[in-house]
């Protein structure tokens, strides 16, 4: 009997980037909902859709708005639906990881108080992107290389 377990496309079986894609996903799932609840958001009242007018902060740290906070959802559940997979689980991390550099990069280089800022963006969550894509990649290339072949 052939163990589907260990293949790259299974949905049977645990895979440490399975789990580890899971984990990330319930993660954004709960920073999603976080930032919407009063208290846990700072200055919740002048949460705006979009824009770095939105003074909420989530832990009073990272800027959010309605957007930044359904952005984070999405992720989520985009998480655990290619966590079903381990091909999918790698995607998410490796392709999720490259997205929050792109948008570290973005935040380091547009103006903070100009409309580009739609997401809202501020340095800490700047920071933040850097260290989640560097993270993601690091998990998804980690937890799915092959040992090497013993002569």
């Amino acid at each position: 009997m052939v163990n589907r377990s260990r293949s790259r496309g299974t949905t049977t079986g645990r895979h440490p980037v399975r789990t580890a894609a899971q984990a990330v996903g319930v993660v954004f799932l709960l920073v999603g909902v976080l930032g919407f609840i009063p208290g846990i958001t700072s200055n919740y009242d002048t949460m705006q859709f979009a824009g770095h007018e939105s003074g909420a902060k989530l832990l009073g740290l990272f800027q959010v708005s309605i957007l930044h906070n359904l952005v984070h959802l999405a992720f989520g559940v985009a998480g655990l639906a290619l966590a079903r997979t381990v091909s999918g689980a790698r995607t998410y991390l490796v392709g999720g990881g490259a997205l929050y550099l792109v948008l570290w990069l973005y935040g380091l280089i547009v103006d903070h108080e100009s409309a580009a800022n739609f997401v809202p963006l501020n340095n800490a969550d700047n920071w933040l992107h850097l260290f989640l894509g560097l993270g993601m990649i690091a998990l998804g290339i980690a937890l799915t290389r092959r040992p090497a072949e013993r002569r």
